[in-house]
């Protein structure tokens, strides 16, 4: 790591999308709000959503005691299969098709999910003479989530951005998928923020990041029914005088939305916010983590900037492997700098999931 003292904030929409992850953690939820209970727990994660719908941050607001006993789960998400098995896993030995609900797809792949999930440790199996599969809960599932948030991280939210943006933000107002939803734009300074009178929907929020990496409200959103059918928008008129289309939508109905919300918070419980290191290049000698004000922030010292994922690859004009000498021995670090930025990482992502140091 490679102290550097100045913000970087604004450098690019990457990094941006960082600081404002990590101001999330170790600041939800903003000051000013009502959000919550006061006693919720904020897991972070970035670039999660649905198959129509990717939102850059995403805060979810636990139960503590819930996302305490979350853990006996593990570390990885439970994708919807998983939770198919994991929720409606009997307390007695049960043949799996007496114990789970119709999936309302082939069995055979039901099958395939309780081997998962006993390979995983979530549930236990066994195979009786008839070479039927009997399954047994070994934990209930928790109601661990309270709130889902989304924020868009717009650093540069001028006109056209805003109007770019509008109509995403207002799809996800009429889905009410998550129970609010924010934009989070860098702080001007200005009496009046640009973001406030540009094409944003009243619903949404509007988050200001300073240079430090710190957030303000600058306007409330509104709670969104969730717990109602949303309308999912599937096409809209482009506007203008000789357009007179109809728009297109199908409704969503709250089981489904309930489905996808827990789907949503295990991604984020699983994927947290810090996996970049998975697609940038660690191993590169060059390669820092820097300890801006803003938090920890990857740095290349070839060319003296902070890259994002996509110029931080094997194709950089700049990149070097470690040294062998680096990555043989115990010491200064195991494995290398890479592998040691790596596990400071992993071991600061699991630091934010309570009782897995104890449990998993």
């Amino acid at each position: 790591m490679s102290p550097t003292g100045g913000g970087a904030v604004d450098d690019s929409e990457f990094l941006f999308e960082l600081a404002v992850c990590q101001w999330a953690e170790r600041a939800w939820p903003p000051a000013g709000t009502e959000t919550g209970d006061g006693d919720s727990v904020a897991v972070v994660a970035r670039q999660i959503g649905t198959k129509r719908r990717r939102w850059d941050t995403v805060v979810v607001e636990c139960d503590p005691e819930g996302l305490a006993l979350r853990a006996n789960f593990g570390l990885d998400e439970l994708d919807s299969d998983l939770l198919h098995v994991v929720r409606n896993a009997p307390a007695e030995w049960t043949w799996y098709r007496d114990a789970l609900p119709d999936p309302g797809y082939p069995w055979r792949y039901v099958r395939e999910a309780v081997h998962e999930a006993a390979d995983r440790g979530v549930v236990e199996t066994r195979r009786r003479s008839n070479n039927r599969v009997e399954i047994r809960r070994k934990w209930v599932y928790p109601d661990w989530v309270e709130r889902i948030v989304a924020i868009e991280n717009k650093p540069d939210l001028d006109a056209s951005a805003a109007r770019a943006l509008g109509p995403q933000l207002e799809r996800d107002v009429a889905i009410s998928l998550a129970d609010e939803v924010w934009v989070a734009t860098t702080e001007t300074g200005g009496t009046v923020e640009p973001a406030l009178i540009e094409d944003v929907p009243v619903e949404a929020g509007v988050l200001t990041v300073d240079a430090a990496g710190d957030a303000a409200v600058s306007w409330h959103p509104r709670s969104l029914p969730v717990d109602d059918p949303g309308t999912r928008i599937l096409e809209r008129p482009a506007g203008g005088d000789r357009d007179a289309s109809a728009a297109r939508f199908e409704y969503a109905d709250p089981e489904w939305k309930a489905d996808k919300r827990l789907e949503l918070a295990e991604r984020a419980y699983g994927r947290g916010w810090r996996s970049y290191a998975d697609t940038m290049r660690p191993d590169c000698r060059h390669f820092r983590l820097t300890d801006e004000s803003a938090g920890f922030l990857p740095y290349c010292a070839a060319k003296e900037c902070h890259p994002t994922a996509g110029e931080c690859s094997g194709s950089c004009s700049e990149f070097e492997p470690e040294p062998p000498v680096w990555r043989s021995g115990d010491w200064p670090i195991s494995g290398g700098p890479g592998k040691g930025i790596k596990r400071l990482l992993e071991r600061q992502r699991r630091r934010q999931r309570p009782e897995l140091d104890e449990r998993a």
